[in-house]
């Protein structure tokens, strides 16, 4: 399958991933080997929202492949603070870069950057939408520690409701085979509408309960999250939510009840909901996870940064108006009309019907 964008894991398929994740571990395997391997190549970082881990793995990859990069980690410092188009400044980016990866606040805006760029897009988070490096991140740990990806039962736990990086991994999941999930989470942070019928459409099985301790002797991988206090709307009070975390945070008393082999992931940053006596216990994964996660990110840079330039810009524009409030078509206009077979807005991949 030949892929020039990341955007969604819904883009890729199965051999690609076993054709990444093979290099993957050859880097791992011979990291000298590859320390020349992006030589003379740049990657542009276009960070709207705050990030470490995402941003550091990514320069991090880059600098180990012997490449450079350059780019912002404040949309302050940007001409689109003075009013520049999403698409005027990726055209630009692209005139300089070889790849370009970013992450936004607006859910869709990457793949919106896609139809105006020459070089690869790759999607580092895109508001509660997706996160699908972080999905590759996860797939590599569970596959290094448990030697493979199929047949598991993976509790997601915590905020699933504004969760990008819970949204991704289930979209990734339903590529492999008898993947049973537990959804863990408060009702008011409870997995959308939008992602249940994504399951049930793959026929992914799943199971709802609300405590830590009702689900996790059953799991083989517990994915924790933090609450994403940063996308509450009005109608979500952060009080009342902390009030009742406290059966979804991860101690070493619950954690005795888990499987002796149990893979507890976090695609971070921890706050409270992972007692920090946890780290101790060799089923947790997390520090190892983020390490992983700049491999996989050297094999994803090494095979987008050698693909040829080239741009089929739209030739009509504008017309599209989702519903969705953080969808990016909502403030750039121009944007072409997207819609999925289904009825879903074709740039934040939400349930909502596109505007005629």
């Amino acid at each position: 399958m030949d892929v020039r964008n990341l955007i969604s894991f819904d883009d890729v398929d199965i051999e690609w991933w076993d054709s990444l994740y093979a290099l993957c571990r050859d880097i791992m395997s011979r990291p000298d080997d590859y320390r020349d391997a992006c030589r003379g190549k740049l990657l542009a970082s276009l960070f709207f929202e705050p990030s470490t881990r995402t941003r550091f793995s990514f320069q991090a990859a880059m600098l180990r492949l012997g490449g450079s990069l350059f780019g912002f980690s404040n949309p302050n410092e940007t001409s689109m603070s003075k009013g520049e188009s999403l698409a005027d400044t990726i055209r630009m980016t692209s005139c300089y870069a070889d790849t370009i990866v970013m992450r936004t606040k607006q859910e869709g805006a990457a793949k919106a950057a896609s139809l105006y760029s020459e070089v690869p897009i790759i999607n580092a988070g895109d508001g509660g939408h997706l996160h699908p490096t972080q999905t590759l991140t996860d797939l590599t740990t569970i596959a290094r520690v448990r030697g493979g990806v199929g047949d598991i039962t993976v509790g997601l736990c915590g905020d699933l409701k504004y969760g990008r990086t819970v949204h991704s991994l289930v979209t990734a999941l339903a590529k492999f085979p008898n993947i049973r999930f537990v959804l863990i989470a408060p009702e008011v942070l409870k997995m959308p509408d939008y992602m249940l019928t994504f399951m049930r459409s793959r026929g992914m099985a799943y199971s709802v309960c609300d405590s830590l301790e009702e689900a996790i002797d059953s799991l083989d991988v517990l994915y924790m999250t933090r609450i994403q206090r940063e996308r509450f709307g009005e109608e979500t009070a952060a009080s009342s939510i902390d009030d009742i975390m406290s059966r979804f945070t991860l101690t070493v008393d619950k954690l005795r009840r888990a499987k002796a082999d149990l893979t507890v992931l976090h695609p971070l940053p921890r706050v409270t909901e992972i007692e920090r006596a946890v780290d101790n216990d060799p089923r947790a994964k997390y520090f190892e996870q983020a390490r992983y996660g700049m491999y996989i990110r050297m094999a994803l840079l090494l095979k987008l940064t050698s693909l040829p330039r080239g741009a089929s810009y739209p030739q009509n524009e504008g017309g599209h108006a989702c519903d969705n409030p953080e969808c990016v078509t909502r403030t750039e206009l121009y944007l072409p009309r997207l819609v999925t077979p289904d009825g879903a807005c074709g740039y934040c991949d939400k349930q909502k019907r596109a505007a005629v």
